[in-house]
């Protein structure tokens, strides 16, 4: 898993590229609070070494929470996240990401 930011010097925004290595998956979301955690707002793109990958416009300034949504039906955390916290209505940890 991997995560990188590339901030703009034109916009308060950074781009955060989102990556999870899911070979045997047919489908990854990344869900988080910065699309309401629904889990088909934000599709990740399959690549031929079984990564998917995709890249989203962020607000500099803020923390957000996400997981990623594999198969719709298993949440993973990724390792390469700034930090966790933990969520109550998931009794699990999320991850997340400063920019």
């Amino acid at each position: 898993m991997a995560i990188t930011k590339q901030y703009l010097k034109s916009k308060p925004v950074c781009k955060v590229t989102f990556s999870i290595l899911a070979e045997d998956a047919e489908k990854v979301s990344v869900v988080g609070s910065f699309n309401e955690w629904d889990a088909e707002a934000t599709p990740l793109k399959k690549l031929k070494n079984g990564i998917f990958k995709t890249t989203l416009d962020l607000d500099k300034d803020n923390s957000y929470e996400f997981k990623y949504l594999i198969d719709e039906t298993v949440y993973a955390n990724d390792d390469a996240a700034d930090g966790y916290v933990w969520n109550d209505f998931a009794s699990a940890d999320n991850s997340v990401i400063n920019v």
